[in-house]
């Protein structure tokens, strides 16, 4: 299992275990991680899955699809470090990764 760590816009933190192969979305879910939506349950039609990764995992995680890159542009709150949570497939060089909320997803 893989531990990620997800801030929430508020401070609260709440660490998960995923396995390696799921995605953080699907990962995130089953967690209860609060302000993860993924309305559309990873299709990426929705964006509400959106979440915010810093260096040095940003680099870490591989380059987003031109698609999921366009979906970010549609969000509430876009940044540069900005991606879905439907697309980032767990690794286990992941091990300890910090992710942050955005302040709402819709």
């Amino acid at each position: 299992m893989v531990r990620i760590v997800f801030r929430g816009p508020e401070g609260a933190v709440q660490a998960i275990e995923v396995e390696p192969g799921e995605s953080l979305m699907s990962g995130a879910k089953a967690a209860g991680v609060e302000g993860i939506e993924a309305e559309c349950g990873g299709s990426m039609v929705c964006a509400t899955c959106q979440v915010y990764v810093a260096e040095p995992w940003f680099s870490m995680i591989g380059a987003a699809s031109a698609m999921e890159t366009e979906m970010v542009e549609y969000t509430l709150h876009p940044r540069p470090n900005s991606r879905l949570s439907c697309q980032v497939v767990v690794t286990a060089t992941m091990d300890g990764m910090e992710i942050e909320v955005p302040p709402a997803q819709r």
